[in-house]
């Protein structure tokens, strides 16, 4: 097999990322946008040494489950993988997704229930990104930093494709230039936006001190976009992937935006993480509050709690809450939306929860949640929590892989996988959160 070769191939799987699977010359090939049980023609584009990529050019055999893509940028976009096919049939996926993880990584012999699908498939996140280049403001391609220019995301929230006219037009009218990434000139580098019940956040990220003509951004900004409640300036002239940097500007309103999950209000600052899904979260906090079983005389460990949301959304139930977030600026959010909502029952403290957790103080867990990023938990701080011998973890994970892992070393440690319920937070991608609950064996 080499380069540029034509073959017609049935798609038997799907890899992680949601590409079609299926094999000629006795070779696995990876074809984007191709769905189970079609037939296809691809040119292969890369051949390595254990698979290759083919671009697809012709689906012969159609699957029943293929439809019309509603995105106009779907195929050329890196974020959505799945406008092409049915609702349903991207649930099951996903939920497939994370019994295979299960099996094969984490040694289980389970059966994991259908995926808790959304009712809003559109403008749901709260959160938006969009990159600025020579090219224009909206996506990268997939797999590259190519900006492609769009008008709006059908993902993102209804007015984001306002601020990104608005920017536009504003750069334009004052021949503002966009960041370069090969020369590092240039100042406009991401138009950061954050939603929420009180309004809208819309973050300039810059390479540049100051941004010229600041009032006449702010003003076109309020006139334009419905619900804007703060414009900010941040400064991130370092040459990184990495979209927000550490100095933020206020140049009107309100630095931070406030939201609601079941009956907490919550402050979410620029840096703070919070699920970008509102109504998906309340689904996926209410199964792990489920999984919890709280009662008024226990004590939570909430590690790498963020803001606070899901030990304060399950306060009232518990005795106490003890958080723990590196990020500093999490950590106080967290503090004053526990003064927001009355929580009189949290305590929170700033660092990492590998550090933290081994020197914590006072009563023991009864309920650990778990909530880290994309690559887990460290098998040290999983050693802390299995020798406090709490008698429930509660693990949300948002990478089916890493939770496997983790599952695994957990029950070497004395603990046994009870559920595990997928819940779709991010809709047309190939992303699923997952919470799982552990009890001591």
């Amino acid at each position: 097999m080499k380069k540029n070769d034509i073959f017609e191939i049935e798609i038997t799987g799907i890899t992680d990322e949601g590409d079609g699977v299926g094999r000629a010359e006795g070779m696995a090939v990876f074809v984007p946008y191709a769905l189970v049980g079609e037939t296809v023609r691809v040119t292969i584009v890369k051949v390595l040494k254990n698979y290759a990529v083919g671009k697809l050019f012709e689906v012969t055999t159609p699957s029943p489950s293929r439809i019309k893509a509603e995105c106009p940028y779907f195929y050329k976009c890196g974020g959505c993988r799945f406008w092409h096919t049915d609702y349903e049939t991207e649930l099951e996926y996903k939920r497939q997704k994370v019994e295979d993880c299960l099996r094969r990584i984490g040694g289980f012999d389970v059966t994991v229930p259908k995926t808790l699908g959304a009712k809003e498939t559109r403008g749901y996140r709260n959160k938006g990104q969009f990159p600025v280049s020579s090219d224009g403001i909206g996506i990268y391609a997939k797999h590259s930093h190519r900006v492609i220019d769009i008008d709006g995301c059908i993902i993102q929230d209804r007015t984001n494709p306002e601020v990104i006219g608005c920017v536009r037009d504003w750069m334009a009218e004052f021949d503002i230039p966009p960041y370069d990434e090969e020369t590092g000139k240039g100042c406009i580098r991401h138009i950061y936006t954050r939603s929420g019940d009180s309004g809208k956040l819309v973050c300039i990220v810059t390479n540049c001190e100051k941004i010229p003509h600041a009032e006449e951004l702010v003003k076109a900004l309020r006139e334009r976009v419905d619900g804007v409640s703060g414009v900010l300036q941040n400064l991130n002239n370092k040459k990184t992937n990495v979209v927000l940097g550490t100095r933020f500007r206020t140049l009107w309103g309100e630095d931070f935006v406030t939201d609601t999950l079941g009956e907490c209000k919550f402050r979410i600052s620029p840096l703070s993480f919070y699920q970008v899904n509102k109504a998906q979260t309340e689904v996926l906090y209410n199964q792990a509050a489920d999984f919890a079983q709280l009662s008024d005389g226990e004590v939570v460990w909430d590690l790498y709690c963020g803001i606070g949301t899901i030990g304060q959304f399950m306060a009232s139930r518990a005795k106490k809450i003890v958080g723990i977030e590196v990020v500093p600026q999490a950590i106080e959010n967290a503090k004053e939306n526990a003064k927001l909502n009355g929580i009189e029952n949290a305590e929170y403290h700033c660092g990492t929860a590998e550090e933290l957790a081994p020197k914590l103080k006072g009563e023991k867990p009864d309920v650990v949640i778990l909530d880290p990023p994309r690559k887990g938990c460290d098998e040290s701080l999983l050693k802390t929590v299995a020798k406090t011998e709490t008698k429930r973890i509660v693990y949300v994970s948002c990478k089916p892989s890493t939770l496997a892992r983790d599952l695994k070393l957990l029950a070497t440690l004395g603990y046994e996988l009870k559920s595990v319920q997928p819940v779709d937070l991010f809709p047309r991608t190939h992303h699923v959160e997952c919470v799982a609950l552990l009890t001591q064996i």
